[in-house]
């Protein structure tokens, strides 16, 4: 893991100097966050970057999860659609299944924190525990967009979210009214992590040939774990409209989350879509093959995120990091990100988008100075270091609410 000095050259020496202090003023209180898995999805990257830096800064910052099986995770799946505002058929059972598996958690996992952050639905109600940890402070971090959420899975949830002492939210039109305090953070990415720190050309070639992909052509790519609502078979389609007037190919890279069950069957149904097309790679990257979409993210000529609902988008802040032009849909976090025809271009539809990729594909001069805009615009606002601060200010206004303007 990069050591905190190395974002020096970055962020600049004034930041880490500020991140000292911050880290200064924590002494002694002990952080533990919990979530559902530790491989898969964007909390559990953020997370495995955060935590060891926290503890070099001096923090004294952990990390736990909860345990579910099959049945749980699907019916948390379903909760984590419906909040997106799919519609999904809610059973009783669902809420049965969450709460008998709640509470072996709540009966398990050893909960020891000053400051509780306990992330996304999964483990929402260990807040149960508040009233035998005396003093201690319980913040609940909504990495999803609950905008416009199903009723009943919201009205479930609150019941636990207003026993929180705060709610943390990633975009300001992601929050619903609540009783608690609220707070804005965006997530971020680590500049020096596998995933985006700079590679050489021969790393990208040999990952290139690994996958049997040549680059005499344009490459469009689409970095998402196979979920439904990253529509990578509206990918495949706005890839095909594209075909039709340029040669090109495409590669949909992503992995699976353990606690995401529908993705082996999003994969299966993709694949299917793909057809014989020797064009359209399809890439089951396993869980740790950072370096290995680094280097296909720094391969290609545009990258899309085509979401059809989603939280932030850190595939986004990836590519914008890279300096490559996306073509994303305006959705989720997505337009705090690409600011149209500034930072990327913004879509609304299969054919939208495959009428931007031409667009960059057509006009590279333009693509370049898009890619340019879109890793300053990263670089000012979702870098790691602003997240920690945003933490650890988070952390101590738990102690010192009358000092903090909040949402």
């Amino acid at each position: 893991m990069p050591k905190i000095t190395e974002y020096e050259p970055i962020v600049g020496p004034n930041t880490i100097e500020e991140l000292r202090l911050l880290a200064g003023k924590l002494q002694g209180k002990i952080i533990q966050n919990v979530n559902s898995t530790a491989v898969g999805g964007g909390v559990a990257e953020i997370l495995n970057h955060m935590v060891p830096l926290l503890q070099e800064l001096g923090v004294d910052a952990r990390w736990d999860f909860i345990k579910g099986g099959e049945s749980f995770f699907n019916a948390t799946k379903k909760f984590h659609n419906a909040l997106h505002g799919k519609p999904e058929e809610i059973t009783p059972h669902m809420f049965e299944t969450f709460m008998e598996t709640s509470q072996r958690n709540i009966d398990e996992v050893k909960m020891y924190g000053d400051v509780m952050l306990i992330h996304d639905p999964q483990p929402i109600a260990l807040v149960k525990k508040k009233d035998s940890m005396p003093g201690s402070k319980w913040i609940w971090r909504c990495h999803i967009d609950v905008s416009t959420p199903n009723k009943q899975v919201w009205d479930f949830l609150a019941s636990f979210i207003h026993q929180y002492d705060g709610a943390v939210f990633s975009a300001p039109g992601f929050s619903q009214p609540l009783p608690i305090r609220q707070f804005l953070i965006s997530p971020s990415i680590d500049p020096l992590s596998d995933k985006n720190k700079d590679l050489p050309q021969e790393a990208i070639d040999a990952v290139l040939e690994k996958y049997h992909i040549t680059n005499d052509k344009p490459i469009i790519t689409q970095v998402s774990r196979f979920d439904y609502l990253k529509d990578p078979i509206g990918v495949i389609e706005a890839y095909r409209l594209v075909k039709k007037r340029i040669n090109c190919q495409l590669i949909i890279a992503g992995g699976t989350a353990t606690d995401d069950p529908e993705s082996t069957r999003v994969f299966g149904e993709t694949r299917e879509a793909a057809g014989n097309d020797p064009d359209i790679h399809i890439l089951p990257v396993p869980s740790g093959s950072d370096l290995e979409i680094n280097a296909l993210q720094r391969a290609s000529t545009v990258i899309v995120q085509k979401s059809l609902r989603e939280g932030f988008g850190l595939t986004v802040t990836e590519a914008l990091w890279k300096a490559k032009p996306i073509v994303a849909s305006s959705t989720g976090g997505i337009p705090l990100q690409v600011k149209h025809k500034y930072s990327g271009l913004l879509c609304h539809s299969i054919s939208g988008a495959a009428f931007a990729i031409k667009q960059l594909l057509n006009s590279p001069e333009y693509a370049k100075r898009l890619g340019e805009n879109g890793r300053e615009h990263v670089r000012q606002n979702f870098l790691l270091t602003r997240h920690l601060k945003d933490y650890m200010l988070l952390f101590l206004s738990m102690y010192h609410p009358e000092d903090i303007i909040y949402l």
